[in-house]
């Protein structure tokens, strides 16, 4: 193979991986951002826990309050692990957090604090910023 033949076909699937990973970029759920202006407060039982791979992602909870239920973003689960923070189905607990939508159009709530037998764990700042970021995780 000459060497303009090979440049050409390294050329070529260079472009190809860079269009793909931009795709991909562009098809990959984003986590919604924390709004001040929205936060409330949910107290009721945790139904079901799920793991959801990505950044910013992590653990979630499906909190129940009678016939109501809201998905919550907690955190990362190492984060989680690190800071001793554990959550099962049945707990009580209330959270504290800013209700966004899903890209369905569900509401969810970014957690910024859960508390559960009266033991507060703090994952975002004043600003809603997430605890865990510039963590090594």
């Amino acid at each position: 193979m000459s060497r303009t033949a090979l440049s050409k076909s390294v050329f070529a699937i260079v472009l190809f991986a860079l269009c793909s990973i931009l795709a991909l970029a562009q098809s990959a759920p984003k986590t919604p951002k924390y709004d001040k202006a929205t936060e409330t407060t949910v107290k009721g039982v945790v139904d079901e826990l799920k793991n959801v791979p990505g950044n910013d992602e992590g653990t979630h909870f499906i909190l129940k309050d009678g016939d109501k239920s809201i998905l919550i973003h907690v955190g990362p689960e190492k984060f989680l692990k690190e800071i001793e923070a554990s959550y099962a189905k049945g707990d009580k607990v209330e959270v504290k957090g800013s209700k966004v939508k899903s890209a369905e159009g569900e509401d969810e709530i970014l957690a910024k604090e859960i508390t559960k037998d009266n033991n507060t764990v703090t994952l975002r700042d004043s600003k809603g910023e997430p605890a865990w970021h510039g963590w090594k995780l």
